[in-house]
């Protein structure tokens, strides 16, 4: 199957129903129609990072299912999975097998040794200072080998996410070995997660080296590409990276949208939401929200200063349950740059405002991707938040096959699934985009192909929205 442009539920194995079976139940049972595309998050066994730590990518955790459960759902549904092209679980058999063999090791060139990578075995400060990190001090984890040696092992990330040396013929051997097993288990997309962070050299930021990226990411793409299937390369960062990506040809992520839909949803202008419409890369997919926080580094620049802590503020004041303190070092936020909130918790569990911003993805270019808990219009769960103490999974929610049940009967849910299936319906999507500001608060968004019309007209002050589709000598309203 290939990508579709058709709507992309985003989930993990075990957020709706408790494993592959469920979540296929729940497909079956009530999302046919609403979305064409999944992306099951990391589904491998994994140490750490609710997945991201991935120990072997030709497994699939037991609790979850297996292959068979994967294939029957990608058979089904334009089917994305992870590649952690940046690293891999300390648990992993390849970096317990070099803890324990070191030099005799066949996949001690897989890592990337201090040693080795720095001229004098060790960073200098000021070379330490220059690194684009998660941590305070240089990125690595001590490895204790099994003859006592200690030796350190670049690590930019958990401890249990050791760094990959893309450049070693060992790595891309490996890369290219599971990158065409999950192909050949049904994956149309390969999404690179922390792709920007592959590369690294001495006395750089050791974030999107050029020209080494592109290498990584041509080799990459063109394992996939051979059958059939595309890769998605995943960054935070400054909306430019993405528009360079997108200038060589490959799927992006809009990444900018969820803080510019807030923006104007909060401010009721629309002239940044006109601007970046206009603007931003056509093969992309869209997101308001991910498993991840709300991202604000991807929005600089496309807001001021001023409207980025505007909006942020507003998140605070009017999202409901939202605290500052749930996106800080005391909820084991890793990333100063991103807000942890369910997005219709973030416009204060509002329908009005939840819908539109919803009608607003899906009429901007790209295809849209909903997070599991945005399909059913989640609140924050400050319960799970509290036991756990990790930011992000206030926007983690566990559902069962009965709360789903009942949350599929809410309004705005269904509202939302009459979105969704209106937009995997109709072929106007598939042709050009038109945004125009009408005035200081309103928009309008013009989608054309083959003798079929839909436009939009959105008030952001009012949250007031017409939808008139328009076919050889008819035209109808639509409403959700």
């Amino acid at each position: 199957m290939t990508v579709k442009n058709k709507i992309m539920l985003i989930t993990y194995a075990d957020s709706l129903g408790e494993n592959l079976k469920e979540l296929k139940i729940v497909l079956d049972r009530y999302l046919q129609d609403v979305v064409g595309g999944i992306h099951i998050l990391p589904f491998y066994p994994s140490s750490g990072d609710r997945g991201f730590a991935p120990m072997n990518y030709q497994k699939v955790e037991e609790r979850f299912g297996t292959w068979k459960d994967i294939q029957a759902i990608s058979k089904e549904y334009y089917f994305m999975t992870d590649f952690m092209i940046n690293h891999l679980s300390q648990q992993s058999e390849e970096f317990q097998d070099f803890l324990e063999k070191k030099e005799d090791s066949k996949w001690k060139d897989l890592f990337i040794r201090y040693k080795n990578f720095w001229p004098d075995g060790e960073p200098t400060q000021e070379q330490i200072d220059l690194i684009y990190k998660r941590k305070p001090r240089a990125p690595f984890y001590l490895a204790e080998f099994a003859d006592g040696s200690k030796e350190k092992i670049w690590c930019t990330f958990d401890e249990q996410q050791i760094d990959l040396d893309v450049t070693t013929d060992v790595t891309k051997y490996f890369i290219k070995e599971n990158l065409s097993f999950l192909v050949d288990q049904g994956a149309d997309l390969i999404r690179l997660d922390a792709f920007a962070y592959a590369n690294k050299k001495a006395d750089t930021n050791c974030f999107f080296i050029e020209p080494d990226i592109w290498e990584t990411l041509e080799e990459s793409a063109a394992v996939v590409q051979a059958k059939g299937a595309e890769v998605l390369p995943e960054i935070h960062e400054h909306y430019t990276i993405q528009q360079k990506i997108a200038d060589h040809g490959y799927y992006v992520y809009d990444f900018a949208l969820p803080m510019l839909m807030l923006y104007s949803l909060y401010s009721g202008k629309v002239d940044r939401l006109v601007h970046w419409m206009n603007s931003c890369p056509r093969k992309q997919f869209t997101t308001l929200d991910t498993h991840d926080g709300i991202g604000v580094v991807d929005v600089k620049d496309l807001l001021a200063e001023e409207e980025i802590e505007f909006t942020k503020e507003k998140l605070y004041a009017q999202g409901a349950n939202t605290k500052k303190i749930y996106s800080s070092e005391a909820y084991n936020n890793l990333d100063i740059y991103q807000i942890n909130s369910t997005y219709y918790s973030a416009l204060g569990d509002d329908d009005e405002s939840y819908l539109l911003s919803r009608i607003l993805q899906c009429f901007a270019p790209g295809i849209p991707q909903v997070y599991y808990v945005g399909l059913l219009a989640g609140k924050n769960d400050i319960e799970l938040l509290e036991q756990t103490k990790e930011g992000r999974n206030i926007n983690r929610h566990y559902y069962d096959l009965e709360e789903i049940e009942k949350e599929i009967e809410r309004p705005i849910v269904q509202k939302l699934f009459n979105l969704f299936n209106f937009r995997n319906q109709q072929q106007a999507f598939d042709g050009t985009i038109e945004v125009q500001q009408e005035d200081e608060h309103t928009l309008r968004i013009l989608r054309s192909n083959v003798g079929e019309e839909i436009s939009l007209t959105a008030n952001l002050l009012t949250k007031a929205y017409h939808v008139v589709v328009s076919k050889e000598d008819t035209k109808k309203e639509v409403r959700f």
